[in-house]
């Protein structure tokens, strides 16, 4: 009886243990289903699954919880490009794999999608949330970036030096601490602007997906043309830009609360450090 009371008091201690370190993360994602291009183009898009996934299993499997949101509360689109098995190791298996991680987590339906607004998320309060993450695909172009609310929830986590982990696209987001975030971007459009000193991450050491995979995967566009490379805008906001030295390899920087990652092929590796910096 002795042994079965001690090894029922090590089983309680080790599940107080693994809810003692459990970190509730905010996972934000775009609204949008499209990126408005030059010319009147549009080009539909929304977030890639495997960045998105890779670090939300990372997550969930080291015990941590995980709220999902957008700025308007909407469910996620999915870019159906990044349903291809190159995302993940070339193991259809193992995107077989994610895809059915996507279906139980019901991000994408219409009816049951778990995703909040921020503006809910923010009358949930900031404080309880101990890192962010924002995954790439091309729709965090079309709204995150000059997202005042979400402008707010970076400004918090940055106030409070708060793990703030982005890849591929995603890290454009950090445009919406901006004072004038939509007048910047409108600069950019029209290639008239000068570094802003007054930005949170001037200074910061960072990578986005660079200009030269975005001219190598141009053809994704159907002839289209961004109106502008994030990779510039984020230099041009003053942040110090680092790359890989080949293009589509991973590539993640780590500067004080900043966790930024090139492309997809840094997914899996931002998580890792996302999970690494929870678990000190």
């Amino acid at each position: 009886m002795k042994k079965l009371t001690t090894l029922a008091l090590s089983a309680a201690l080790a599940v107080t243990s693994i809810a003692a370190q459990a970190d509730n993360v905010l996972v934000v994602l775009s609204d949008a289903d499209h990126l408005d291009l030059r010319d009147g183009k549009v080009f539909s898009t929304g977030f890639y699954l495997n960045e998105l996934l890779q670090p939300v299993k990372l997550l969930l499997d080291a015990g941590h919880q995980v709220t999902f949101a957008t700025p308007q509360g909407k469910a996620p689109i999915l870019d159906r490009s990044s349903v291809d098995k190159m995302y993940f190791n070339n193991d259809a298996a193992e995107l077989k794999h994610y895809e059915a991680l996507l279906a139980q987590l019901k991000i994408t339906s219409v009816a049951q999608s778990p995703v909040v607004s921020l503006a809910r998320v923010e009358q949930m309060g900031l404080d309880r949330f101990d890192a962010l993450y924002i995954p790439g695909g091309h729709a965090p172009m079309q709204d995150l970036l000059t997202s005042a609310s979400l402008g707010r929830v970076l400004t918090h986590f940055h106030g409070k030096g708060k793990t703030t982990a982005l890849v591929c696209h995603g890290p454009i987001a950090l445009l919406s601490t901006l004072p004038d975030a939509k007048g910047f971007v409108g600069q950019l459009t029209k290639g008239q602007v000068s570094a802003k000193a007054d930005w949170i991450y001037a200074g910061y050491r960072m990578t986005v997906i660079s200009n030269q995979e975005e001219e190598l995967a141009k053809g994704l566009l159907d002839g289209g043309s961004m109106k502008f490379y994030p990779q510039t805008a984020l230099q041009q906001a003053g942040g110090q830009y680092s790359s890989n030295t080949t293009p589509w390899t991973a590539h993640v920087v780590e500067d004080r609360e900043l966790i930024t990652g090139q492309n997809p092929a840094s997914a899996l590796t931002v998580g890792q450090a996302l999970v690494k910096r929870l678990a000190q």
